[in-house]
């Protein structure tokens, strides 16, 4: 095999970056490629000349070893076999460390914003994975001076690391209607305690299986539902992607296998096939390593997947009292309560404000607790 090294790097640049993104500039070429069918379009579509485009794909073969693009004069400019796989496993990897690209770039803002300004008001998040919080730490930034220090983990490790003090804020989300007895309450409850932590509403979003092309075909053909799926599913049918341990969407999926009173012995992939976040589960099935697999409906619309909704729940922002009304934390609840984070999550499908910035009662918002009333 040909040796190869990879160096990861980061600059400074006039504006600032959203979300996860990494650019590399061979696989902005080899995609442009792909998409125009010819080199002079692809230099066309990245704003270079032929023959810088051209000098580029020679350079990267020479680096890698191996051919990337297979043109003869007259033919489409295609992508050979390998440069197809190198291809397909870099926007895997990309998918699978989105949260962890993330975490690095808030970081390093943090860190660069206080050289710049030491009276800068800093929140430190650890939530459950979701797509609309980058949005949120953008805008509590810009418009409202916090700078957000975000990190994705799940639900119960959020709430673990609020109970040990190594973050302000934890986010996490529960279905609807969810019942005291519930898989949910078994594993949240213990790591939330009234009159002690706060409860913040943020939004609410809208959670399914997020099906192949032609699965989703043959389940409209099919007239199947979400239960028909499940009981499909949990009967060996198709290969799941599944989340991690401890994340909602695992409790999730969890649960409503019990209300169809199934198990997960039988689901191909349930134990093995993981992963870590929304998108990197759409980008599993949209590059067919699974069939099936649960999540939001932004991540499953993104990728072009077909949906079958499921569930609504909601996301919910969590503090000790004792934070409630620090100055970082009111500017936090302003930016939840803005019209601006309503018109961020309309950009999102399943996405909708639900009490954002408002302060609820956790035994009201999450009736897990049952106290006794006194005897009169």
């Amino acid at each position: 095999m040909h040796p190869r090294g990879i160096h990861l790097q980061y600059s400074f640049e006039a504006r600032g970056q959203g979300g996860a993104e990494i650019e590399n500039p061979l696989f902005d070429l080899l995609s442009a490629v792909q998409a125009a069918g010819s080199i002079s379009h692809a230099a066309q579509q990245l704003q270079q000349s032929y023959r810088h485009v051209w000098g580029s794909l020679k350079r990267w073969e020479g680096v890698l070893g191996n051919e990337l693009v297979v043109w003869a004069k007259g033919q489409p400019a295609r992508l050979t076999p390998f440069a197809e796989r190198l291809l397909w496993a870099e926007r895997q990897a990309r998918a699978r460390m989105t949260p962890h690209v993330e975490a690095l770039r808030a970081e390093l803002s943090r860190v660069f914003a206080l050289a710049d300004d030491p009276t800068l008001q800093l929140l430190e998040v650890f939530a459950s994975h979701d797509l609309a919080l980058p949005q949120l730490q953008q805008l509590a930034e810009q418009a409202h001076g916090v700078h957000i220090g975000l990190r994705f983990a799940g639900s119960q490790e959020a709430l673990r690391c609020l109970m040990d003090g190594r973050c302000t804020v934890a986010g996490f989300h529960v279905p609807r209607g969810v019942a005291a007895g519930s898989g949910f309450a078994k594993a949240l409850r213990p790591l939330l305690r009234p009159g002690e932590h706060k409860l913040i509403g943020s939004h609410s979003r809208r959670q399914g299986l997020m099906l192949r092309a032609p699965l989703g075909l043959q389940a409209q053909r099919e007239g199947w539902d979400g239960a028909a799926l499940l009981r499909a599913l949990a009967g060996g049918r198709w290969r799941l992607v599944n989340r991690q341990p401890g994340s909602g969407t695992r409790l999730l999926l969890d649960e409503l296998l019990v209300a169809q009173g199934l198990g997960p012995a039988q689901i191909d992939g349930y134990a093995h096939r993981i992963e870590d976040t929304h998108v990197a589960v759409a980008a599993a099935v949209a590059a067919g390593a699974a069939d099936i697999g649960l999540g939001v409906e932004a991540a499953a619309r993104t990728s072009g997947l077909h949906f079958v909704p499921l569930v609504d729940e909601d996301y919910y922002l969590v503090c000790l009292k004792a934070r409630l009304d620090t100055p970082a934390m009111l500017s936090l609840r302003a930016a939840l309560a803005s019209p601006a984070w309503a018109q961020a999550l309309a950009t999102l499908p399943g996405y909708a404000p639900q009490q954002a910035g408002q302060v609820l009662s956790l035994t009201r918002a999450l009736p897990w607790w049952r106290y006794a009333r006194p005897a009169g």
